[in-house]
């Protein structure tokens, strides 16, 4: 099924859930911005840099008091676009250890009045939603079952 086509049916299928997340996994360079362009297109939706509008949101917190408020930050973010559906681009800010943030329940949490489509930048390996690699200092992984619905954008998964 064309990505459009598996976009569409999600949407349609994430309207009746109680988180109503989907994820569009891939690596750097995977094709998941032009995803995200063409659903904002389509659905006539807004698609929000994640990085820049939190970054600066930030600059007029006290650094003491980011971890705290980011998680607010970020749902303001999403309300203040006033649309049942967003679409979330470049979010590795979340992923900062400083925010003391768990990204895929911020997500979840945030998707349960409008449906959230969110670029993943990682893959799904050995049935897990992985973020960075396990060497890295924001390595993030998480059971396949907690993500909802996944999109997987890599070549080749070894799920």
């Amino acid at each position: 099924m064309e990505t459009q086509e598996q976009i569409r049916k999600s949407v349609q299928d994430a309207r009746h859930l109680y988180q109503k997340l989907i994820l569009l996994v891939g690596k750097s360079g995977s094709g998941k911005t032009g995803v995200l362009k063409k659903i904002s297109n389509e659905f006539a939706v807004p698609m929000i840099n994640v990085n820049l509008e939190i970054s600066s949101r930030l600059l007029d917190v006290p650094v003491e008091k980011r971890a705290a408020s980011s998680s607010r930050l970020f749902s303001n973010l999403l309300s203040d676009t006033g649309s049942d559906m967003v679409l979330l681009d470049n979010m590795e800010i979340l992923f900062d250890r400083s925010l003391q943030q768990n990204p895929l329940s911020l997500l979840q949490n945030n998707a349960k009045n409008r449906v959230v489509i969110a670029a993943w930048n990682g893959a799904i390996e050995n049935g897990r939603l992985m973020y960075a690699r396990p060497e890295h200092h924001e390595f993030r992984a998480y059971p396949l079952e907690a993500a909802g619905i996944i999109m997987d954008l890599n070549p080749s998964s070894d799920e």
